[in-house]
């Protein structure tokens, strides 16, 4: 099957007998191998840490929460747990208690929140006694479980006591008058029973499991709750059951989603994606330009190719298309070098850290910090395709002008010294 000319001619073209040109072509071919495969790495990284961020929300936070609309606090919550355990995606729901509170240990004061479980087995809406790695997962009596990051930052371990202010007795120590017989509150004392890890930081530093009639004593709540916690078979419809529970409940009472809880989060997360993609996008606009230099410089080292071929009979569409081809064959292969190189690049990050870390003492990626034992990454097959085909789309781009004035080339004056 023989070749279109134009076709034929592009990939002569790519492999010139002068060395200027044969030298221009490895750069253009390299800049959008290196835009291609740096789109990548970022973009799956970045995607890599969105997908362990949302696996460690979603790890210790139920996918919908009900509660009341104005937010105050939820008596009678059997009857709404009635209503939504109506709903045939809904696999378990129970209350909740879930604010902050004052933590003092060996002489120190820190802010935390409390999250409140049930005494007696494990939280059938959102199991959490896989997370207990010291200690025993125990909640009854005056039992509580502590995070590992606050452990160790207080030196605290199972068998201590610690004194937990909630806003009951705060709220009681306001109220007390100057100059009367003053009664000082005492507060909860109880005893850290087992110690979690998520691996999430926040998580671990600020969070304590109480049981939910601690929590509502810590609260003054009485029989009420702070909300309800409702656990689905597809987190990933979260939206769609949220929708038909707001439909269903009564209006007082407003579901919400473990994405509307983190929005703020995961809308900069975004932002930081987009921008980033800009950003790079901006390196294959360079190595466009440089595609754009390099057809030029073949358009004026084929002036009298250009011209021969117009002088046998081809129009401006045909010489147009040997220069079109060319460009596409250049982001062709730069994309698939490209797409190569990026994903074994992404195969290395890990080992690579772990070799500049045995060999040099680097740190180029400090786990403790990310709470993660190593880089994570997310390849998304259709991320890989929009980059190969922005790619291609950005160098056809900027073939134009030289194909444009390749065409535009007169015959007589590209073989007037031939």
């Amino acid at each position: 099957m023989e070749l279109p000319v134009e076709l034929f001619l592009a990939l002569r073209y790519l492999n010139p007998r002068r060395s200027f040109l044969a030298a221009i072509t490895v750069l253009s071919i390299s800049g959008v191998t290196i835009s291609v495969a740096v789109l990548i790495v970022v973009l799956s990284v970045m995607g890599g840490f969105r997908e362990e961020l949302e696996k460690r929300i979603i790890g210790f936070n139920v996918p919908i929460t009900v509660a009341m609309a104005d937010g105050a606090v939820l008596y009678d919550a059997d009857k709404a747990i009635e209503i939504i355990k109506q709903e045939p995606d809904v696999t378990a729901a129970g209350v909740f208690v879930r604010g902050p509170v004052l933590i003092k240990h060996g002489g120190k004061i820190s802010p935390a929140y409390i999250k409140s479980v049930p005494e007696e087995g494990d939280d059938p809406v959102l199991p959490l006694q896989k997370y207990v790695k010291m200690g025993e997962y125990e909640l009854r009596g005056d039992s509580v479980i502590v995070g590992s990051e606050w452990s160790k930052r207080n030196s605290a371990l199972p068998g201590d006591e610690i004194e937990i202010y909630g806003p009951a007795l705060l709220n009681a120590i306001a109220q007390q008058q100057p100059g009367k017989n003053v009664v000082i509150p005492s507060p909860e004392t109880p005893i850290v029973r087992g110690i979690f890890q998520t691996g999430q930081y926040d998580y671990d530093l600020n969070f304590f499991l109480v049981s939910t009639e601690m929590a509502q004593h810590l609260y003054g709540l009485g029989e009420g709750v702070h909300g309800i916690a409702v656990r689905i078979k597809d987190p990933s419809q979260a939206e769609a059951v949220k929708q038909h529970l707001n439909d269903i409940l009564p209006p007082k009472l407003r579901a919400r989603t473990w994405m509307d809880d983190n929005e703020a989060l995961f809308g900069a997360i975004l932002v930081e994606r987009m921008v980033m993609t800009v950003i790079l996008l901006f390196v294959m606009l360079v190595a466009s330009f440089g595609l754009c230099g390099t057809l030029i410089t073949v358009t004026v080292q084929k002036s009298r190719e250009i011209g021969l071929m117009k002088a046998l009979g081809a129009n401006d569409l045909q010489v147009s298309r040997v220069f079109l081809f060319h460009s596409l064959l250049i982001a062709v292969m730069g994309v698939i070098l490209g797409i190569a190189g990026g994903l074994a690049v992404l195969q290395l990050l890990n080992p690579f850290r772990a070799f500049m870390l045995r060999a040099f003492r680097v740190e180029v990626f400090n786990g403790t910090v990310y709470g993660l034992p190593e880089i994570p990454t997310d390849t998304n097959p259709l991320t890989i395709v929009l980059i190969a085909i922005s790619a291609i789309v950005f160098c056809v781009l900027a073939a134009l002008f030289p194909a444009l004035s390749a065409a535009k080339l007169a015959p007589a004056r590209a073989l007037r010294y031939e």
